[in-house]
């Protein structure tokens, strides 16, 4: 069975070079205004869905937090492991099963780390997941790309120059995703790679978490 396109793009080493920019400051400004906002308590246990190579993790457990960051890339959590420790785990795992039952105080899903499955059923088992994973109280913070505003701002072609390596990306909307197709030369080899997130409006999110429970 072939991968899917988040199989194969968030495995790759390329995927960090392109988005590199994305730095801890910017992750740290982020985690500061969020734990200000839920207060949440000392002995809180934080769960990060799609953690990738634990940035958020890794913060919030420097604040204090125990934390465990849950991830479908190897080879972002196999990067993620070296933070490890006694407050501060990290798990391959698919989203779309359960993990740890009503144990979570609060669940992340951010930076956009949603949308990608084809079907609405895939979206609302991922959706089960987090509630189940968290406690009769708990909270889900679900951070999105704003669709409207990306879809009415596409930008159709652009090229970022990286670490020496030119991408071409272009950028469609179909099928009701916002497509990105990324491809590149590097070391006299050529690669490409998609980005397919679906453009979910609140109303979808709306649904999808009556769906849920």
């Amino acid at each position: 069975m072939p991968k899917k396109w988040f199989q194969n793009w968030f495995n790759s080493p390329y995927y960090h070079i392109l988005y590199h920019q994305r730095n801890d400051a910017e992750a740290e400004f982020f985690i500061d205004n969020l734990c200000a906002y839920l207060k949440p308590t000392a002995d809180s246990n934080l769960l990060d869905i799609a953690c990738g190579r634990g940035r958020h993790s890794v913060y919030l457990n420097k604040k204090g937090y125990n934390v465990t960051g849950i991830d479908l890339s190897v080879s972002n959590v196999k990067f993620a492991q070296q933070f490890e420790n006694e407050k501060l785990q990290f798990y391959v795992h698919d989203m779309r099963y359960p993990f740890y039952i009503n144990y979570f105080d609060f669940a992340f899903n951010l930076f956009t780390s949603f949308g990608y499955f084809e079907t609405e059923k895939d979206h609302v088992n991922a959706l089960k997941t987090f509630r189940k994973s968290l406690k009769k109280d708990g909270i889900l913070v679900l951070d999105y790309f704003n669709s409207h505003k990306i879809m009415h701002h596409l930008t159709n072609q652009e090229v970022k120059h990286v670490d020496g390596i030119d991408f071409y990306i272009s950028k469609k909307i179909a099928d009701g995703k916002i497509i990105k197709s990324i491809s590149f030369e590097h070391k006299n080899k050529d690669y490409s790679f998609k980005e397919e997130v679906k453009a979910f409006t609140l109303a979808d999110f709306v649904h999808m978490f009556e769906k849920s429970g």
